[in-house]
């Protein structure tokens, strides 16, 4: 009996201790989501599903009140989530086998470009409130595609592998295609949908085949474990992996606007709403920007040789062309200064490479130069154009002879787009924008980039012709009595609004430079 008993014993035991064996496995098959450091993305995405649902039953006027009101509110919550996540320390989704490789981290790299994100998103939903009004455009699609675009744009910074990476690109360029297109019967906004959605599509289709040779050369997606495995890819994979590369860039020029895959930005900004021409300026640029960081600067070190000259190179392309074009922008043509904004920004995606490339030479910190000048731009950028919505409502020739005595007839909006130009341009008062130039062509002598510090000194004396040009157009004599007397109207408090914010930031960014660059590039990829 007794040994009857032992077996039992010890046969249950050995049961117990199997099932235990087998559940330890399945258990550790089961990722935790961290929900607040995913919030930021969760929260526009979500107010995108309930306006889209509630615009099929609601009436005309509560249509608009979900658009304007939840939209603007799920954006700017979405923005407030952020400061809980301060500290820079959360990831998610992480694999079982390997606890550092995780798919979504809220580092202080991602804080700072979700927070450039969202809060741009914010000012264009500002500036859409009366755009989607007047131009007749359809309440919930319009919101539930912006919500759509920024809660993908919002994702990217987070994204830390190619998977990740190429969905949240695709969910931030998607919705973009259908909001520049939103004017029906509009044959620029048409074709300007078009140019957008084919360019878009062939970088798409680049950036895969890249995506899956650099997957086929490493057998990983997570960005760190790929620069791992790059650093030892046997010598019949590494044409492989060098292809995979290049290609992959390649598409992500194409994001960024970079010459020559810029074809498509006049064309689109013209045809687009104006909001909309903004938000493609800031944070279209910027999911193209933190993309290109994400896969150089953390996948890709061990081509690092491959990918500095190639991007030094579209550097100084890229914000040649941009101002040369900018400079030819005749000042009495329909949609000049649209145009002229459009090709400035070109010249300001040359400026962004330039640490991005430098960091191929002299390491990580460069990436912070990147992001102090690309929060100085998301500022005056959006400025710029928050102006330009106000101007057009009485004006809707978007020339730049429009705003000649703009300072006689609105003083404040005058001289807050002066100051957001001279950002831009790099002048004082806009300190912020000279120190985010002086940042940036000190990355680029650090990197022993001499050639490019030229290249990119000699570009912001010409860019200043056409800033400085501009300027001084808003200060001098209206024509004639009528120009004087102005029909300026009252302007809308979701425009005035959005030029009161970007003004604020701008300002207070240029009273703590050194605050920003220090933030961006001691706290951003630590070694």
């Amino acid at each position: 009996m007794t040994a009857l008993h032992a077996a039992t014993t010890t046969g249950g035991a050995a049961t117990a201790t199997a099932a235990t064996t087998a559940a330890e496995p399945a258990a550790g098959l089961v990722q935790s989501i961290d929900w607040l450091a995913i919030a930021p993305v969760v929260v526009p995405a979500a107010v995108a599903l309930v306006v889209l649902v509630a615009d099929l039953f609601a009436t005309e006027r509560t249509k608009r009140l979900l658009g304007d009101w939840l939209s603007i509110a799920g954006l700017a919550a979405a923005t407030a989530l952020l400061l809980p996540l301060r500290a820079g320390d959360r990831s998610t989704f992480c694999l079982t086998g390997d606890p550092g490789a995780c798919s979504y981290t809220a580092d202080h790299f991602t804080l700072v470009i979700q927070f450039l994100v969202l809060a741009g998103a914010l000012v264009t939903a500002l500036l859409s409130v009366t755009a989607v009004r007047e131009a007749r455009m359809p309440d919930g699609e319009y919101w539930f595609l912006l919500l759509s675009s920024a809660a993908g744009a919002a994702l990217l910074p987070a994204s830390r592998d190619l998977a990740t990476l190429i969905v949240a690109l695709e969910v931030a360029s998607l919705p973009a295609f259908a909001l520049v297109g939103m004017r029906r019967g509009d044959r620029l906004s048409s074709e300007a949908a078009l140019k957008f959605f084919l360019s878009s599509v062939t970088a798409t289709a680049v950036s895969l085949f890249g995506i899956s040779l650099v997957y086929a050369a490493t057998g990983s997606l997570h960005l760190e474990q790929v620069a791992d495995r790059l650093d030892h890819v046997p010598g019949q994979l590494d044409t492989l992996a060098m292809a995979g590369v290049a290609l992959t860039l390649v598409g992500f020029a194409f994001k960024t606007a970079a010459v020559p895959f810029h074809f498509w930005v006049p064309d689109t900004y013209v045809g687009a709403p104006l909001p909309i021409a903004g938000y493609l300026s800031v944070i279209g640029k910027a999911v193209g920007f933190t993309g290109l960081i994400l896969v150089t600067v953390i996948a890709f070190p061990a081509y690092s040789d491959i990918w500095g000259p190639a991007l030094a190179v579209l550097a100084a392309l890229t914000m040649t062309f941009g101002n040369a074009a900018a400079v030819r922008q005749d000042p009495a043509r329909a949609h000049s200064a649209v145009r002229l904004l459009a090709w400035s920004s070109v010249g300001q995606a040359g400026y962004l490479l330039v640490p991005i490339a430098a960091a191929a030479y002299s390491g990580r910190d460069e990436i912070g130069a990147t992001v102090a000048y690309a929060l100085m731009y998301a500022a005056a950028n959006l400025g710029a154009f928050a102006v330009a919505a106000l101007v057009a409502r009485t004006k809707p020739l978007h020339r730049i002879a429009d705003y000649r005595g703009l300072y006689a007839e609105r003083p404040a909006a005058a001289l807050a787009l002066a100051f957001f130009l001279l950002c831009l341009a790099g002048l004082p008062p806009g300190i912020i924008g000279l120190f985010a130039k002086v940042a940036v062509f000190g990355s680029a002598v650090d990197a022993g980039l001499g050639w490019l510090a030229v290249v990119m000194a000699a570009n912001v004396v010409i860019a200043l012709y056409y800033y400085l040009r501009w300027t001084a157009l808003l200060f001098r004599a209206p024509e004639g009595a009528a120009g004087a007397a102005g029909a300026r109207g009252r302007a809308p408090w979701p425009v005035t609004a959005a030029i009161a914010a970007t003004a604020v930031v701008s300002v207070v960014l240029s009273g703590a430079p050194q605050a920003v660059l220090r933030f961006a590039s001691g706290a951003l990829f630590p070694h």
